[in-house]
């Protein structure tokens, strides 16, 4: 079945493999990002794959931004069968450096963003009783990790948002919900965490400099020769796994290391559905799938 497919994020990196990757399966891809005009290398990468996009504007930061890309696919499909929330923004910085403002945008981009559009697309897998979505999140959304505490806080609130709609969204109305964990990717992403450091201060001539740098030269490190660093396109692979899963998963890891470093969070779950099964039962008694509509 030929899926009408929403992605956040598509103008570097992960976005732009994912994109491509669902148009290769033969699905209909609506890409969106923050800044259109930078869509030269989604555009160079759908070339390369012959495959053709439908580029959207869309700014998870803002609502009305969000609500006009769904309804623009919705007046041209009548439907959005998945939505990949990929859209996000790492950050570094410790508590006491952080300004409001930082900390406001943070968690914004990673968990308000994720929060506006499953929130737009909801009613329309509602009432189709049927839909996914897949959110990607970040091993930071089990396991918090030092100087990334309100990226990970992000993290850890999209898991836990996700988590809720799934005790209800999936047995009662059919929308199947999906996070992906990856660790770290060979993309923009890292680059753009200190460039984000750099534009902010830069390192502050305090205590915590000396861990700081610390955390920054083994960050630089794995990345040379290290099992922690994926592709995009290795990646954007699990991502389509789950979409065409009969059964996805609510959570996943798109690594062997990914497995390793979350494992004592992870280790009697792994996908996740044993609990997010037992939570419907705990709450909300007996076969919760008896209530659906119809």
């Amino acid at each position: 079945m030929t899926r009408i497919i929403l992605v956040t994020g598509t103008s570097t990196g992960l976005g732009v493999s994912i994109a491509v990757k669902a148009a290769q399966m033969g699905h209909r891809v609506y890409a969106t990002m923050r800044r259109p005009e930078k869509r030269h290398t989604l555009d160079e990468a759908a070339q390369r794959a012959g495959v053709t996009l439908e580029v959207l504007q869309l700014d998870v930061q803002d609502e009305a931004s969000v609500q006009n890309a769904v309804d623009t696919v919705i007046a041209r499909e009548g439907r959005i069968d998945t939505l990949i929330n990929n859209a996000g923004a790492g950050f570094l910085r410790t508590t006491e450096q952080a300004t409001p403002e930082e900390i406001d945008w943070v968690l914004d981009v990673n968990l308000k963003g994720v929060l506006r559009c499953t929130k737009a697309v909801i009613p329309h897998m509602r009432k189709a009783a049927i839909g996914h979505i897949i959110t990607v999140s970040s091993v930071g959304g089990l396991v918090g990790q030092p100087f990334n505490e309100f990226y990970c806080a992000a993290k850890f609130g999209v898991e836990g948002y996700m988590e809720s709609l799934a005790s209800y969204l999936t047995p009662v109305f059919g929308i199947n919900i999906t996070i992906v964990e990856p660790g770290g990717i060979s993309s923009d992403f890292a680059a753009n965490v200190l460039k984000q450091l750099e534009s902010t201060g830069g390192l502050h001539d305090d205590v915590y400099r000396p861990i700081l740098e610390r955390y920054i030269g083994g960050s630089q490190d794995r990345q040379v020769g290290s099992d922690i660093y994926q592709t995009p396109d290795e990646v954007a692979d699990r991502v389509i796994e789950c979409m065409e899963a009969a059964t996805p998963p609510l959570r996943t890891r798109t690594s062997k290391w990914g497995e390793e470093f979350t494992r004592l969070k992870t280790g009697l779950d792994p996908d996740g559905l044993k609990l997010v099964s037992q939570v419907a039962a705990g709450f909300l008694g007996g076969d919760i799938a008896d209530t659906k509509p119809g």
